[in-house]
């Protein structure tokens, strides 16, 4: 199980960020932006093998499951 940024969206930021780099602008001159959204990944092959049984609840507010 993982929680943190998505990496859809921090894959856009860095590309913004270069944009604005090669465009002339300072490193320390953009500002630092923290994660607006977060999602939460599950891995029910590694959890079956652990022993565990995830909650339907929490596998439906899951992001992305790994089957």
């Amino acid at each position: 199980m993982a929680y943190g940024p998505s990496y859809s969206i921090a894959e856009k930021d860095r590309a913004r960020y270069m944009t604005k780099m090669l465009r002339g602008a300072k490193p320390a001159d953009i500002p630092a932006e923290q994660p607006l959204r977060f999602e939460v990944m599950i891995n029910l092959q590694t959890a079956h093998k652990l022993g565990l049984t995830i909650p339907q609840l929490v596998l439906f507010q899951t992001d992305k499951i790994i089957r």
